[in-house]
Protein backbone atom coordinates (compact mmCIF):
# COMPACT_ATOMS: atom_id res chain seq x y z
CA UNK A 1 0.00 0.00 0.00
CA UNK A 2 1.37 3.44 -0.94
CA UNK A 3 1.91 5.69 2.23
CA UNK A 4 0.04 8.89 2.64
CA UNK A 5 3.77 10.74 2.46
CA UNK A 6 4.98 8.81 -0.32
CA UNK A 7 1.44 9.75 -2.33
CA UNK A 8 2.26 13.39 -1.81
CA UNK A 9 5.88 14.10 -2.43
CA UNK A 10 4.69 12.07 -5.79
CA UNK A 11 1.98 14.62 -6.59
CA UNK A 12 4.73 17.00 -5.96
CA UNK A 13 3.46 18.22 -3.15
CA UNK A 14 6.11 18.95 0.17
CA UNK A 15 4.87 15.56 2.46
CA UNK A 16 6.76 17.44 5.53
CA UNK A 17 3.94 20.60 4.62
CA UNK A 18 0.56 18.95 4.33
CA UNK A 19 -1.88 20.86 6.06
CA UNK A 20 -4.28 19.37 8.14
CA UNK A 21 -6.70 20.55 5.98
CA UNK A 22 -5.86 19.60 2.48
CA UNK A 23 -6.56 22.85 0.27
CA UNK A 24 -7.97 22.79 -3.48
CA UNK A 25 -4.26 22.87 -4.96
CA UNK A 26 -3.08 19.99 -2.87
CA UNK A 27 -5.87 17.71 -4.62
CA UNK A 28 -4.91 15.56 -7.08
CA UNK A 29 -7.17 14.42 -10.13
CA UNK A 30 -6.90 11.96 -11.70
CA UNK A 31 -9.25 11.60 -15.52
CA UNK A 32 -10.24 8.12 -15.34
CA UNK A 33 -11.89 6.97 -18.93
CA UNK A 34 -14.62 4.21 -19.12
CA UNK A 35 -17.13 2.78 -21.39
CA UNK A 36 -20.59 2.77 -20.83
CA UNK A 37 -20.76 -0.65 -20.39
CA UNK A 38 -20.85 -3.50 -17.10
CA UNK A 39 -17.07 -4.39 -18.08
CA UNK A 40 -16.09 -0.57 -16.83
CA UNK A 41 -18.13 -0.32 -13.70
CA UNK A 42 -14.84 -0.75 -11.92
CA UNK A 43 -13.83 3.12 -11.98
CA UNK A 44 -17.36 3.90 -9.86
CA UNK A 45 -15.77 2.13 -7.05
CA UNK A 46 -12.76 4.10 -6.99
CA UNK A 47 -14.28 6.90 -4.61
CA UNK A 48 -14.60 4.36 -1.83
CA UNK A 49 -10.49 3.17 -2.22
CA UNK A 50 -9.09 6.84 -2.92
CA UNK A 51 -6.65 8.18 -0.31
CA UNK A 52 -7.08 11.33 0.55
CA UNK A 53 -5.29 14.30 -1.30
CA UNK A 54 -6.90 12.26 -4.35
CA UNK A 55 -9.97 12.67 -6.65
CA UNK A 56 -10.86 10.90 -9.26
CA UNK A 57 -13.03 11.92 -12.01
CA UNK A 58 -14.75 9.00 -14.60
CA UNK A 59 -15.12 9.96 -18.03
CA UNK A 60 -17.79 7.69 -19.75
CA UNK A 61 -17.12 7.34 -23.69
CA UNK A 62 -19.23 5.36 -25.69
CA UNK A 63 -16.93 3.30 -27.66
CA UNK A 64 -13.69 1.66 -27.16
CA UNK A 65 -11.74 3.88 -30.16
CA UNK A 66 -13.17 6.72 -27.86
CA UNK A 67 -11.65 6.13 -24.97
CA UNK A 68 -8.50 4.71 -26.47
CA UNK A 69 -8.20 8.01 -28.20
CA UNK A 70 -8.94 10.05 -24.98
CA UNK A 71 -5.61 8.40 -23.67
CA UNK A 72 -3.41 9.06 -26.33
CA UNK A 73 -4.32 12.94 -26.60
CA UNK A 74 -4.34 12.87 -22.90
CA UNK A 75 -7.57 13.34 -22.09
CA UNK A 76 -7.48 11.65 -19.25
CA UNK A 77 -4.85 9.76 -17.43
CA UNK A 78 -5.89 6.31 -18.00
CA UNK A 79 -8.55 4.47 -19.61
CA UNK A 80 -10.23 1.03 -19.82
CA UNK A 81 -11.26 0.03 -23.44
CA UNK A 82 -11.09 -3.37 -25.56
CA UNK A 83 -7.75 -5.35 -26.37
CA UNK A 84 -8.89 -4.49 -30.30
CA UNK A 85 -9.22 -0.64 -29.69
CA UNK A 86 -5.45 -0.82 -28.23
CA UNK A 87 -4.07 -2.70 -30.54
CA UNK A 88 -5.28 -1.00 -33.46
CA UNK A 89 -3.61 2.05 -32.06
CA UNK A 90 -0.30 0.14 -30.99
CA UNK A 91 -0.22 -1.47 -34.33
CA UNK A 92 -0.61 2.54 -36.04
CA UNK A 93 2.39 3.68 -33.59
CA UNK A 94 0.43 5.44 -30.77
CA UNK A 95 1.83 5.73 -27.57
CA UNK A 96 -0.99 3.65 -25.89
CA UNK A 97 0.34 1.00 -23.44
CA UNK A 98 -1.06 -1.79 -21.71
CA UNK A 99 -0.64 -1.68 -17.78
CA UNK A 100 -3.11 -3.98 -15.91
CA UNK A 101 -6.56 -6.12 -16.73
CA UNK A 102 -9.45 -4.43 -16.86
CA UNK A 103 -12.86 -7.23 -17.52
CA UNK A 104 -12.54 -10.48 -19.11
CA UNK A 105 -15.61 -12.14 -20.52
CA UNK A 106 -18.71 -9.67 -20.85
CA UNK A 107 -19.89 -11.08 -24.30
CA UNK A 108 -22.54 -13.14 -26.28
CA UNK A 109 -24.01 -14.11 -29.42
CA UNK A 110 -27.60 -13.83 -29.12
CA UNK A 111 -30.66 -14.04 -31.31
CA UNK A 112 -34.03 -13.71 -31.10
CA UNK A 113 -35.52 -15.84 -28.94
CA UNK A 114 -38.03 -17.53 -31.97
CA UNK A 115 -36.15 -18.00 -34.99
CA UNK A 116 -34.36 -21.04 -35.98
CA UNK A 117 -31.01 -20.00 -34.90
CA UNK A 118 -29.14 -21.94 -31.96
CA UNK A 119 -25.02 -22.22 -33.16
CA UNK A 120 -22.59 -20.07 -35.11
CA UNK A 121 -23.81 -22.33 -38.45
CA UNK A 122 -27.10 -21.25 -38.14
CA UNK A 123 -25.96 -17.65 -38.70
CA UNK A 124 -25.06 -18.06 -42.04
CA UNK A 125 -27.64 -15.91 -44.61
CA UNK A 126 -29.22 -13.61 -41.62
CA UNK A 127 -28.53 -10.42 -40.26
CA UNK A 128 -25.99 -10.00 -37.63
CA UNK A 129 -25.30 -6.59 -35.42
CA UNK A 130 -21.65 -6.54 -34.88
CA UNK A 131 -19.69 -2.79 -33.88
CA UNK A 132 -16.78 -2.64 -36.09
CA UNK A 133 -13.26 -2.55 -34.48
CA UNK A 134 -14.19 -3.93 -31.54
CA UNK A 135 -12.99 -6.84 -29.39
CA UNK A 136 -16.12 -8.65 -29.81
CA UNK A 137 -15.51 -8.61 -33.93
CA UNK A 138 -12.87 -10.07 -33.83
CA UNK A 139 -13.82 -13.52 -31.76
CA UNK A 140 -16.88 -13.42 -34.27
CA UNK A 141 -14.55 -13.89 -36.96
CA UNK A 142 -12.76 -16.14 -35.43
CA UNK A 143 -15.50 -18.14 -34.05
CA UNK A 144 -17.17 -18.20 -37.76
CA UNK A 145 -13.54 -19.50 -38.95
CA UNK A 146 -13.51 -22.32 -36.65
CA UNK A 147 -17.21 -23.27 -38.48
CA UNK A 148 -15.42 -23.01 -41.47
CA UNK A 149 -17.56 -19.55 -42.54
CA UNK A 150 -16.75 -15.92 -43.19
CA UNK A 151 -17.86 -12.59 -42.88
CA UNK A 152 -19.18 -13.53 -46.12
CA UNK A 153 -21.85 -16.07 -45.20
CA UNK A 154 -23.16 -13.49 -43.11
CA UNK A 155 -24.67 -10.00 -43.52
CA UNK A 156 -22.91 -7.99 -40.55
CA UNK A 157 -24.73 -4.54 -39.85
CA UNK A 158 -22.99 -1.35 -37.85
CA UNK A 159 -24.79 -1.13 -34.67
CA UNK A 160 -22.94 -0.09 -31.52
CA UNK A 161 -22.96 -2.08 -28.46
CA UNK A 162 -25.94 0.24 -26.28
CA UNK A 163 -28.32 -0.02 -29.81
CA UNK A 164 -28.07 -4.18 -30.52
CA UNK A 165 -30.83 -5.38 -27.66
CA UNK A 166 -32.92 -2.50 -29.89
CA UNK A 167 -32.11 -3.28 -32.87
CA UNK A 168 -33.02 -6.89 -32.35
CA UNK A 169 -36.33 -6.05 -30.61
CA UNK A 170 -37.66 -4.62 -33.86
CA UNK A 171 -36.25 -7.30 -35.90
CA UNK A 172 -33.74 -5.03 -37.87
CA UNK A 173 -31.14 -8.00 -37.03
CA UNK A 174 -31.49 -11.34 -36.75
CA UNK A 175 -28.68 -11.90 -34.28
CA UNK A 176 -26.04 -9.68 -32.75
CA UNK A 177 -22.54 -9.78 -31.30
CA UNK A 178 -22.93 -7.84 -28.15
CA UNK A 179 -21.50 -6.42 -24.74
CA UNK A 180 -22.79 -6.98 -21.70
CA UNK A 181 -25.75 -5.65 -20.27
CA UNK A 182 -26.90 -5.89 -23.79
CA UNK A 183 -27.02 -9.65 -23.49
CA UNK A 184 -28.56 -9.65 -19.99
CA UNK A 185 -31.20 -7.40 -21.07
CA UNK A 186 -32.26 -9.46 -24.38
CA UNK A 187 -32.74 -12.54 -22.44
CA UNK A 188 -34.29 -10.86 -18.94
CA UNK A 189 -36.75 -9.53 -21.29
CA UNK A 190 -37.22 -12.91 -23.21
CA UNK A 191 -36.79 -10.83 -26.76
CA UNK A 192 -33.31 -12.88 -27.23
CA UNK A 193 -31.81 -16.36 -26.60
CA UNK A 194 -28.03 -17.30 -26.16
CA UNK A 195 -26.34 -18.70 -29.00
CA UNK A 196 -23.11 -18.84 -27.32
CA UNK A 197 -20.44 -17.36 -24.91
CA UNK A 198 -17.55 -17.06 -27.17
CA UNK A 199 -14.62 -18.20 -24.72
CA UNK A 200 -13.56 -21.38 -27.15
CA UNK A 201 -11.29 -19.54 -28.69
CA UNK A 202 -7.32 -19.35 -28.30
CA UNK A 203 -7.84 -15.90 -26.80
CA UNK A 204 -10.26 -16.96 -23.83
CA UNK A 205 -11.88 -14.56 -22.31
CA UNK A 206 -9.86 -11.68 -22.91
CA UNK A 207 -11.82 -8.43 -23.31
CA UNK A 208 -10.36 -5.07 -21.75
CA UNK A 209 -7.52 -3.55 -20.59
CA UNK A 210 -6.24 -0.82 -18.50
CA UNK A 211 -4.11 1.20 -20.69
CA UNK A 212 -2.38 4.67 -20.32
CA UNK A 213 -0.25 6.80 -22.28
CA UNK A 214 3.77 6.04 -22.44
CA UNK A 215 4.72 9.50 -21.16
CA UNK A 216 2.70 8.82 -17.99
CA UNK A 217 4.28 6.00 -17.65
CA UNK A 218 7.95 7.65 -16.87
CA UNK A 219 6.40 11.17 -16.06
CA UNK A 220 4.50 9.90 -13.33
CA UNK A 221 4.97 6.53 -12.00
CA UNK A 222 3.85 6.75 -8.26
CA UNK A 223 0.80 8.23 -9.28
CA UNK A 224 0.30 4.74 -11.79
CA UNK A 225 1.20 2.85 -8.74
CA UNK A 226 -1.67 4.94 -7.07
CA UNK A 227 -3.99 4.44 -9.38
CA UNK A 228 -3.71 0.56 -9.88
CA UNK A 229 -3.79 -0.07 -5.79
CA UNK A 230 -7.18 1.54 -6.18
CA UNK A 231 -8.47 -0.32 -8.89
CA UNK A 232 -7.25 -3.52 -7.52
CA UNK A 233 -9.77 -2.83 -4.70
CA UNK A 234 -12.39 -2.19 -6.70
CA UNK A 235 -11.85 -5.09 -8.42
CA UNK A 236 -12.08 -7.40 -5.42
CA UNK A 237 -14.49 -5.48 -3.98
CA UNK A 238 -16.63 -5.55 -6.79
CA UNK A 239 -15.97 -9.43 -7.20
CA UNK A 240 -16.71 -10.60 -3.85
CA UNK A 241 -19.63 -8.73 -3.60
CA UNK A 242 -22.14 -9.29 -6.96
CA UNK A 243 -24.62 -7.62 -5.27
CA UNK A 244 -23.05 -4.03 -4.98
CA UNK A 245 -21.82 -4.65 -8.54
CA UNK A 246 -25.87 -5.39 -9.73
CA UNK A 247 -26.38 -2.16 -8.28
CA UNK A 248 -24.00 0.13 -9.23
CA UNK A 249 -24.35 -1.26 -12.92
CA UNK A 250 -27.97 -0.50 -12.69
CA UNK A 251 -27.31 2.80 -11.12
CA UNK A 252 -24.63 4.40 -13.56
CA UNK A 253 -25.67 2.55 -16.51
CA UNK A 254 -29.75 2.72 -16.27
CA UNK A 255 -30.75 -0.48 -16.83
CA UNK A 256 -33.01 -2.81 -15.40
CA UNK A 257 -31.89 -5.08 -12.06
CA UNK A 258 -33.32 -7.74 -14.14
CA UNK A 259 -30.96 -7.52 -16.57
CA UNK A 260 -28.16 -6.55 -14.79
CA UNK A 261 -28.61 -9.69 -12.49
CA UNK A 262 -28.28 -11.30 -15.83
CA UNK A 263 -25.00 -10.05 -16.99
CA UNK A 264 -23.23 -10.41 -13.78
CA UNK A 265 -22.25 -13.75 -13.83
CA UNK A 266 -20.47 -13.56 -17.57
CA UNK A 267 -18.46 -10.35 -16.42
CA UNK A 268 -15.01 -10.95 -14.73
CA UNK A 269 -13.50 -7.89 -13.81
CA UNK A 270 -9.97 -7.95 -13.07
CA UNK A 271 -6.47 -6.50 -12.64
CA UNK A 272 -3.98 -8.81 -13.27
CA UNK A 273 -2.41 -8.95 -16.81
CA UNK A 274 0.14 -11.29 -16.79
CA UNK A 275 2.03 -14.25 -19.09
CA UNK A 276 -1.22 -15.42 -20.06
CA UNK A 277 -3.06 -12.17 -21.03
CA UNK A 278 0.07 -10.83 -22.77
CA UNK A 279 -0.16 -14.67 -24.94
CA UNK A 280 -3.60 -14.46 -25.39
CA UNK A 281 -3.01 -10.71 -26.29
CA UNK A 282 -0.86 -11.47 -29.27
CA UNK A 283 -2.68 -13.94 -30.57
CA UNK A 284 -5.35 -11.51 -30.87
CA UNK A 285 -3.22 -9.36 -32.74
CA UNK A 286 -2.17 -12.27 -35.12
CA UNK A 287 -5.94 -12.63 -35.90
CA UNK A 288 -6.62 -9.15 -36.99
CA UNK A 289 -3.45 -9.10 -39.18
CA UNK A 290 -4.71 -12.02 -40.52
CA UNK A 291 -7.73 -10.11 -40.97
CA UNK A 292 -6.14 -7.28 -42.44
CA UNK A 293 -7.60 -5.17 -39.93
CA UNK A 294 -4.21 -3.90 -38.99
CA UNK A 295 -0.87 -3.57 -41.41
CA UNK A 296 1.42 -4.79 -38.92
CA UNK A 297 1.49 -6.06 -35.50
CA UNK A 298 2.25 -3.16 -32.93
CA UNK A 299 5.97 -3.76 -31.00
CA UNK A 300 5.04 -6.02 -28.19
CA UNK A 301 8.21 -4.76 -26.18
CA UNK A 302 6.58 -1.51 -25.66
CA UNK A 303 2.87 -2.01 -25.77
CA UNK A 304 2.81 -4.43 -22.53
CA UNK A 305 4.17 -3.11 -19.28
CA UNK A 306 3.64 -5.06 -16.52
CA UNK A 307 6.22 -4.02 -14.20
CA UNK A 308 2.99 -1.82 -11.69
CA UNK A 309 0.71 -5.16 -11.64
CA UNK A 310 3.97 -6.99 -11.06
CA UNK A 311 4.80 -5.04 -8.09
CA UNK A 312 1.11 -5.15 -6.96
CA UNK A 313 1.03 -8.38 -7.21
CA UNK A 314 3.44 -9.35 -4.39
CA UNK A 315 1.51 -6.90 -1.50
CA UNK A 316 -1.07 -9.05 0.23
Amino acid sequence: MIRRREFLVGAGVAALAAPAVLRAEDVTIIKMGALKLIHSITPYFYERFTPAGTRIEVVPFESPAEGKNAVVTKSVDFGMFGIAAATLGAAAGEPVVVIAGACNKGMAIIAKKDSPISSIKDLKGTKVAIWPGSTQEVFILERLRMEGMSIKDITPVRVSFSEMHLALARGDVDAYVGAEPGPGVSLSTGIGKLVEYPYGTAMGGLNMVFGAHRDTLSEKPKLVNVILGIHRKAVEFAMANPAEMSAMAVAKLGQKKEAIDVSVPNVELTWKFGALEIAQSKTYAEYMLQLKQIRQLPDFATFFDTRFVDELAKQA
